[in-house]
């Protein structure tokens, strides 16, 4: 099992100084990597499912804050909890990923996309709400054949992106693509997973057998499109305090990943929230 830990810029704020303590205090303690979250636009009446999100909560970019600790560390990879595709071009983005990618090393290694839940998010940056699943589809493809292509350039013609011999340099470091997740909690989410995804972070509050039928139906779609469903990974969220029964119950349920979160709002606290858990599941590097 692997370990990894979330910064939450709502709640934490957009602090430099605090922000590269908290990644390095979680590179120290041999967490896999750091998530970052992603709201572009909020607004009065925002929700999240039953949760109201207050428009004045600080949402950093979270690639711009991932490229801030990629300076300050050097071990930790870079995730993002989910990025929304869909709002992005991915032309720009790709451009960007692959940048970061290169800069850090080869550590953007953890980008987990998904497709939003906020109508007037999507609206704000000019997409259109019901479209955002098969833009996002559009999106990882287009993406991906940006970074494997040479300089002879790539085509794509498609519903929402359109291009002809486009070259895109820098390359990911050492690689020809970056690994995509999917984030999400829902049926399309999984077969998207299976469709295009490297992995699935998934997310919701979900009874187990549906969690199971989820991941199912990610791996019988990767099967149907010539993938294999072995090589899925699979994500989930934790909490600082779960123990070793819960954590090996996880494991049984076929996840490879933990992502966990501070609970504390001191950063005192917290670097000792992530010191505990760290020493609990000896990830602490050997001395």
């Amino acid at each position: 099992m692997r370990f990894a830990i979330s910064y939450s810029t709502p709640y934490y704020g957009v602090d430099a100084d605090r922000l590269v303590a908290y990644a390095q205090h979680a590179e120290k303690c041999g967490f896999e990597a750091l998530y970052l979250p992603e709201h572009i636009a909020l607004y009065p009446g925002a929700k999240v499912g039953n949760l109201e999100l207050p428009p004045t909560l600080p949402y950093g970019d979270p690639l711009d804050c991932l490229s801030f600790v990629a300076a300050a560390t050097e071990r930790i990879l870079l995730g993002t909890g989910v990025l929304l595709l869909p709002y992005h071009h991915p032309v720009t983005l790709a451009k960007r990923l692959a940048t970061i990618d290169v800069l850090s090393k080869g550590r953007m290694r953890l980008l987990t996309v998904g497709i939003g839940a906020l109508p007037g998010e999507a609206e704000a940056v000019g997409v259109d709400f019901r479209t955002r699943g098969r833009r996002a589809d559009e999106a990882i493809q287009v993406m991906r054949s940006l970074w494997a292509g040479g300089e002879e350039g790539v085509s794509f013609d498609g519903e929402f992106f359109s291009f002809d011999k486009l070259v895109s340099f820098p390359k990911p470091f050492e690689a020809t693509g970056l690994p995509i997740h999917i984030g999400g909690s829902s049926r399309a989410a999984a077969r998207r997973v299976g469709r295009y995804g490297d992995g699935y972070f998934a997310g919701g509050a979900l009874p187990a057998d549906e969690r199971a039928a989820q991941l199912d139906l990610a791996r019988s779609t990767a099967a149907e499109a010539g993938r294999d469903p072995k090589g899925l990974e699979y994500t989930r969220w934790g909490s600082m305090d779960m123990s070793a029964e819960r954590v090996e119950d996880f494991a049984v349920q076929g996840v490879t990943r933990i992502v966990v979160g501070a609970t504390a709002t001191d950063p005192e606290e917290q670097r000792k929230e992530m010191s505990a858990f760290a020493e609990r599941f000896g990830l602490l590097p050997a001395r």
